[in-house]
């Protein structure tokens, strides 16, 4: 189950499982094992009470986290419609639902600790890598030439203790009912500090709304940088020292908790362009990254409490689940990979890998009490859901 979580593929499992364990499988058995651990695993996770699920699942912690951290976020992957024969049949790409808990240090601060912006954020070569896009041609500032990101102090950040990832093709309603149970699970309503980071997607805020109301609602720092950036870039069209320095201005006021600034002053380009800013524009229309960057702190300025949120010790990014999901994809999507829209294929690893990128040694815990393990009696139950009755 390692070797298959971990490697591009099942044959390069296999070739693993080989030339480094000694050991020889064939890809029908990788295959096999893991299609039925992988449903084993979904079945659990979507039926099973948590009562039922404690030798199937790490412990609960002995006591809850000082910072509790939920963050969610979608990925990609190709799937296929099983039963058809040879070939591909159907396919089409399928939204993955990621999860991530974090158990964090936790520190409190009389005053904000960090109300400067963030050296990093004033590299116009680095802020070009975060938005994608081609850099400036503006004079580095000597302030982003004397310090650098890693000479910031961090040591009062909050700092990841356990990680704890959930992966599926589920709905999101059904998700949501997956990571609540996990974040109970894992004594996260009874932290001290709770925090839910996250970009603008809706759906995230609806999980937030109804699982998760009591962490604090945190939009991702990063992406309320994307959008300023590109709507400076935008509005000062061929003239990147005005660009920059509208930037350098808008993304210091919304670290300072003044996005209440910025809005005003996207709503007037945007009237003076006689742009209706509830109208829906195309792509390709010149103002679109005003209207789009309008919209997105219009939407989430009651989630950009930025100064607050650092003096109450909470994480001001979602980075780390980002940085999660392309873990995720880095095993299911790829060229020419392909995936059955069931059980049995892109779920069972979705379940498989995010228990391997976990960090409470809950793979070995699975294996280790499943029926069916060498160390458990075999049961005559055919279906996990079974363990309800």
């Amino acid at each position: 189950m390692y070797a298959t979580g971990d490697s591009r593929s099942e044959q390069r499992a296999q070739i693993s499982l080989e030339k480094v364990g000694g050991v020889k499988v064939s890809l029908k058995a990788i295959e096999r094992v893991s299609h039925d651990v992988g449903a084993a695993m979904k079945a659990l996770r979507e039926s099973a009470p948590i009562r039922l699920a404690r030798s199937l699942v790490p412990p609960p912690p002995a006591a809850p986290p000082k910072l509790a951290v939920v963050m969610v976020d979608g990925g990609r992957m190709m799937t296929r419609q099983p039963g058809h024969g040879p070939g591909l049949h159907q396919q089409a790409w399928r939204e993955t639902k990621n999860a991530s808990f974090e158990r964090m240090t936790h520190h409190t601060f009389d005053v904000d600790p960090q109300p400067e912006l963030p050296a990093c954020f004033n590299d116009p070569k680095h802020v070009a890598e975060i938005v994608g896009t081609a850099a400036l041609n503006v004079k580095t500032p000597e302030v982003a030439k004397k310090k650098s990101t890693r000479d910031d102090d961090t040591s009062q950040r909050p700092v990841r203790l356990v990680r704890t990832c959930l992966s599926s093709l589920a709905s999101s309603s059904l998700f949501g009912v997956q990571m609540n149970r996990e974040a109970r699970r894992r004594c996260f309503p009874k932290a001290a500090a709770k925090a839910f980071p996250g970009d603008g997607l809706g759906w995230n805020w609806t999980l937030w709304k109804k699982y998760f109301s009591s962490f604090e609602p945190i939009l991702d720092f990063m992406h309320a940088i994307e959008y300023v950036y590109a709507a400076a870039v935008v509005m000062h069209t061929g003239k990147d020292a005005a660009a920059w320095d509208c930037y350098m201005k808008w993304a210091q006021q919304c670290w300072s908790d003044d996005v209440g600034k910025v809005v005003p002053e996207l709503l007037a380009w945007l009237k003076s362009k006689n742009i209706d800013p509830a109208a829906t524009l195309d792509d390709k229309h010149a103002g679109k990254a005003v209207h789009d960057a309008h919209r997105y702190l219009t939407n989430n300025t009651s989630r950009m409490d930025y100064s607050r949120y650092r003096q109450a010790g909470l994480p001001v990014t979602s980075a780390p689940m980002e940085s999660l999901v392309k873990q995720l994809n880095l095993r299911v999507k790829g060229t020419e990979m392909f995936w059955n829209d069931a059980e049995k294929g892109g779920e069972s690893i979705l379940h498989i890998r995010a228990a391997i990128l976990s960090e409470d040694g809950r793979l070995d815990t699975f294996l280790d009490n499943r029926p069916g393990s060498p160390f458990v009696r075999k049961t005559s139950a055919t279906d996990y859901k079974t363990l309800k009755s």
